[in-house]
């Protein structure tokens, strides 16, 4: 084996050779490694893309029908009654078409309650009919809205057909039940129950002529976000409820925006870091981490009893404390913001004879602009979805739309409050459940369109920025 010749620059030795050799392959295990962690990191996009479909999916299906669904004839006496659209001469021959298919159930029921058949097990059952079909035709003579007009949707009136023509009842004595130590659901058809009787007649009609007498039309409401609500929400939309989302929302970055703002480029610009500044810092820290309803009690002690900002609940009380609550995010978005500035932007400035304040609010501010914007946009996202810090302070379950004038003394409805209030303490909540859901889906597109506001003006505002940089 000839000797290494280490005066010849062009050749490596087995030394070299050896270390090149490690370092190629510390490379390729990085890149394997990079190639894993790239894996991963898609993975994780696609896995919470997927969870995030599983869990918004069905708020968006059930809710869009709120704003699209087959509309009886219910629905359109509703529309012409209490927001007085629709053509009366269509609508008049619509009733009086459906009324004429509906005669034969209520003749059966004014036969039946003079026949020598309604005594016993069988008046029993006879009433539960006849509060079935008031529920699904409704009674003209009824004080509330919700018992005058009839089934609205119609997969409210199948589900109460099916509620006529199927009785659920709960078996207490048989040995099954006894065996398991508590009651069984059971049902059974009705219309054996009344064969050979005047009743009978009704269960074929509704079984064969439910579609005339409720004239199902495919309907899109889309004034289901303006209209206000009828009898607690039974009927119309979510009008004054999404009028108030958006005055407070808007309330709260009027009075957070300036203030955070001012702040972060206090703290990153012009503060010194010594003992006040960090209890400041730490101050910022901390309001952040305070629990929603704690800033509702604030709200109402100090905006409401102490300041006196209003003699109640008003927009202007929830408004300002949902900007507190705000804030603190307000704050570091923009400090980052200002942090990732360069430096040299700084250095040109000063190079240029401009002072201290002049570069930071005509060089370092419009610099860091898309980072600001994009936090206070998604501060105006979390103010519209929160529901805590506007019990005490702003919100009320129904309300008329609040006009300009009345901030400063009246509350308001607001989506977060009131889709809160339908859900658990609604007198028949089953009864609205595609207002419920409308309600959750609107909200939380509207939560999603400020955050996508929020990408796009920061990429325009990004990309004018790179076009001066490169100018």
């Amino acid at each position: 084996m000839q000797a290494e010749d280490t005066n010849n620059p062009h050749i490596l030795t087995v030394a070299e050779i050896r270390k090149l050799s490690e370092q190629g392959g510390v490379k390729r295990g990085r890149g394997s490694r990079d190639k894993s962690l790239t894996l991963v990191a898609y993975l994780a996009v696609v896995a919470m893309a997927g969870f995030l479909v599983w869990v918004m999916g069905p708020v968006f299906t059930k809710g869009a029908g709120a704003y699209v669904f087959k509309g009886t004839v219910e629905h359109r006496r509703v529309m012409h009654d209490w927001y007085g659209r629709g053509d009366s001469e269509k609508l008049g021959a619509d009733i009086a078409s459906a009324n004429e298919a509906r005669k034969p159930v209520y003749d059966a029921i004014a036969a039946f309650k003079s026949s020598p058949h309604n005594r016993g097990d069988l008046r029993d059952q006879f009433g539960d009919v006849c509060e079935l079909v008031a529920v699904l035709f409704g009674n003209d003579d009824a004080s509330l809205p919700r018992n005058k007009y009839g089934r609205t949707r119609w997969e409210q009136a199948l589900e109460v057909r099916g509620e006529i023509l199927t009785d659920h009842y709960w078996d207490y004595a048989s040995a099954e039940a006894e065996a398991k130590g508590g009651a069984i659901q059971r049902e059974q058809p009705r219309a054996p129950l009344f064969a050979g009787t005047p009743l009978a007649p009704l269960f074929t009609a509704l079984e064969t002529s439910l579609e005339q007498m409720f004239k199902p039309r495919r309907t899109f409401y889309a004034r289901f976000l303006t209209d206000g609500s009828v009898d607690s929400h039974f009927f119309g939309g979510i009008g004054p409820e999404a009028l108030g989302t958006l005055y407070l929302a808007l309330g709260a970055l009027l009075f957070a925006a300036p203030v955070g703002i001012a702040a972060a480029v206090y703290f990153k610009e012009f503060a010194k870091e010594d003992a006040i500044m960090k209890v400041l810092r730490s101050c910022v820290d901390t309001l952040s981490g305070v629990p929603s309803v704690v800033f509702g009690l604030f709200g109402l002690a100090f905006f409401i009893n102490t300041v006196g900002v209003s003699s109640g609940k008003s927009v202007v009380a929830g408004a300002m404390t949902l900007a507190l609550l705000i804030l603190p995010v307000i704050i570091r978005a923009s400090e980052e913001a200002i942090a990732a500035v360069p430096m040299t932007y700084r250095e040109a400035s000063f190079a240029l004879g401009a002072g201290k304040f002049k570069t930071v609010f005509s060089v370092v501010v419009p610099a860091a602009a898309p980072g600001i914007l994009t936090g206070v946009v998604i501060s105006l996202a979390r103010a519209a979805g929160e529901t805590a810090p506007i019990i005490f302070t702003a919100a009320v379950s129904l309300g008329r739309l609040v006009r300009p004038a009345d901030l400063f003394t009246h509350p308001t409805p607001a989506l977060p409050w009131s889709l809160y209030n339908l859900c658990s303490e609604h007198e028949a909540a089953d009864q609205i459940r595609h207002m419920q859901f409308g309600m959750a889906a609107t909200l939380v597109l509207i939560v999603l369109t400020l955050n996508l506001a929020a990408i796009i003006l920061r990429a325009r505002m990004s990309k004018k920025l790179k076009g001066v940089r490169e100018v």
